[in-house]
């Protein structure tokens, strides 16, 4: 998706995990996908430059879509979707 596509979608959970480093932001992406629905978009708000490659891999292999990555400023916005 493009920069644009992802800015645009419609997230049904936003996780914030800018104050934790690795592996908090993939512990509370593990712990938050449980919370929404098949087909759903998650967005996971973190500062760790892990984070970019971990929820990614993490996501493929649980059978969820990784949609793409966002760079704010000092910051990155990781969208995903359910599978």
């Amino acid at each position: 998706m493009t920069q644009e596509e992802l800015n645009n979608l419609t997230v049904n959970k936003s996780v914030d995990a800018r104050g934790t480093a690795c592996p908090g932001p993939l512990l509370e992406a593990k712990k938050s996908i449980g919370t929404i629905a098949s087909g759903e978009i998650m967005e996971v708000l973190s500062a760790d430059e892990g984070t970019k490659r971990d929820i990614p891999k993490w996501a493929n292999k649980k059978g969820n879509e990784y949609l793409g990555t966002v760079e704010e400023s000092g910051y990155f916005k990781i969208y995903l979707k359910k599978g």
